[in-house]
């Protein structure tokens, strides 16, 4: 029997898998200019997916007055599109060829349709029916998930190209998801704190309802997706000699498409990523499409303290980014996600679920406000670190892939993790389109004239109904198996393979 290496050997192996070169030519060890430019990418799909996860729902229902259930049914059909869009743009630029090599062509296409159909989705025409107004969503909703998923795909997919490392990429992601959840949350901030103040009037004394107020966020909030996607696009440029080459040429029918994606996907581990991940992406939708319903009527916060508690998730973003990597060196990617999803998912439905039993005060009291921003702030910071978590578990998959597949396959496996992104929190707001009309939350319902009933009513279908997609989750992440060692024997496999002489 072969003798384990010791504790020595095995601190100088993985010292030389770290500070070897990638199979495209990159050093390991990133510089913080690439990390900044490659992370701040993210600010696009934080920006969108932030107005269109909380702001969305509420603006055609509540403002524009389209029944809650035709919006969630333009999301949902919006959604199917998905399901065409992502796997093809992933395979697509794992195989594509062209000066600027994989990836970076399908960035730059990508920043002006989506900048475009951002701004007009939140400037609908006046005058049309209800129905009109329903495809005008449909329409426009598949256009800006399409061309997010030209962006967001082939830059996600430069994380395993961009670092081998099983830390580093931890690191690598965590400037991601703090630019991706600051970038979608400043909007938010700038809605809350400038935007709907300045649009209250006599007649709509909260700004929040005045579709006035939308229709300048379109614009700034269009215009901070094209510079995101530029900056990431520009500032990670330069790395493209040292990226993957795509595949050799070779004869793609239908038939072999179909059978290399079968073959790269499935695996146990990337099985149980994909239903964990549409299980916490329905939950993060639903929590989304209802959070601003659950500070408008449950809590009674004004627009000023809904602000303040969307500003708390700048620190939320500090907490998670920093935090990812530590946990991920201390004690694994997958044991950490299991632990702080534990904590994270337990503990957000708390301050609602306490309300209902009569624990907490009635909103009059000022301790609500500073409850609900301290315990939002670190809850939101620990479902960053798993999010983190999660997608570097993703990003490992790639290597045990290629060891079983001979391909290179970053863009399939984070086209998937866009799916799993998109579909779980477009099905999670389709969800909270359906509860808010099941408990009986009427369109245009004024803050303060809501029934007592109504609101408890709506707590107490949330709680459980989250609660359960959560701890589903946490259970189908104990079947992932790759670890540190699994990943660095991939590793050392793939790089004696590269030094084999050919056949």
């Amino acid at each position: 029997m072969k003798e384990p290496p010791a504790s020595g050997q095995l601190a100088q192996e993985r010292e030389l898998l770290q500070s070897a070169p990638a199979a495209g030519g990159a050093p390991q060890k990133l510089s913080t200019a690439t990390k900044l430019a490659y992370g701040f990418g993210s600010v696009a799909y934080g920006v969108k997916d932030g107005g269109l996860k909380y702001f969305l729902l509420l603006f055609y229902a509540q403002v524009i007055g389209v029944d809650a259930r035709l919006v969630s049914l333009a999301i949902l059909i919006a959604l199917i599109s998905d399901a065409f869009s992502d796997p093809i743009v992933g395979y697509w630029s794992d195989n594509f060829r062209s000066r600027w090599g994989r990836r970076h062509p399908f960035m730059y296409i990508a920043a002006v349709p989506i900048s475009v159909s951002y701004y007009f989705i939140w400037n609908p025409p006046t005058g049309w029916s209800e129905n009109a107004l329903f495809w005008y969503i449909v329409v426009l909703a598949i256009i800006i998930r399409t061309f997010i998923t030209f962006f967001e795909t082939p830059n996600t997919a430069l994380t395993p190209e961009l670092t081998q490392d099983y830390d580093e990429r931890s690191s690598l992601l965590g400037f991601r998801y703090y630019f991706g959840w600051t970038g979608g949350n400043a909007m938010t901030v700038i809605n809350f704190a400038m935007i709907f103040p300045a649009f209250a009037t006599l007649a709509i004394p909260n700004g929040q309802f005045n579709p006035e107020a939308y229709s300048l966020y379109g614009m700034i909030a269009a215009g901070v997706i094209f510079t995101a996607i530029m900056i990431s696009a520009i500032g990670t440029h330069s790395r493209i000699p040292h990226l993957q080459a795509p595949p050799p040429k070779r004869e793609l029918t239908l038939g072999r498409i179909f059978r290399e994606i079968f073959e790269t996907l499935s695996s146990r581990s990337f099985l149980a990523l994909f239903i964990a991940a549409l299980l916490a992406f329905t939950a993060s939708g639903l929590a989304a499409g209802l959070v601003f319903y659950f500070g408008t009527y449950f809590w009674g916060f004004s627009p000023e303290q809904l602000g303040m508690i969307t500003l708390g998730v700048f620190l939320s973003a500090i907490i998670g980014s920093t935090l990812a990597p530590i946990v991920t060196r201390k004690i694994g990617k997958k044991r950490g996600a299991i632990i702080i999803g534990l904590i994270a998912f337990l503990g957000a439905p708390m301050p609602i679920f306490l309300r209902l039993i009569g624990v907490l005060p009635g909103n009059e009291s000022p301790f609500i406000f500073w409850f609900y921003l301290v315990a939002n702030t670190i809850d939101v910071g620990l479902i960053i670190c798993y999010q983190i978590l999660a997608a570097s578990m993703i990003a490992d998959l790639v290597e045990q892939a290629e060891v079983k597949t001979g391909r290179r396959s970053e863009g399939l496996f984070f086209a998937a993790s866009t799916f799993m992104r998109k579909w779980g929190e477009g099905l999670g707001i389709v969800v909270a389109g359906f509860v808010i009309t099941g408990v009986g939350l009427a369109t245009g319902a004024v803050q303060g004239e809501v029934p007592e009933d109504t609101l408890w009513y709506l707590g107490a279908v949330y709680v459980p109904t989250i609660l359960a997609l959560w701890m589903a989750m946490i259970g189908f992440i104990s079947f992932y198996s790759l670890d540190r060692s699994g990943h660095e024997d991939n590793l050392r496999e793939l790089a004696r393979r590269r030094g084999a002489p050919a056949d």
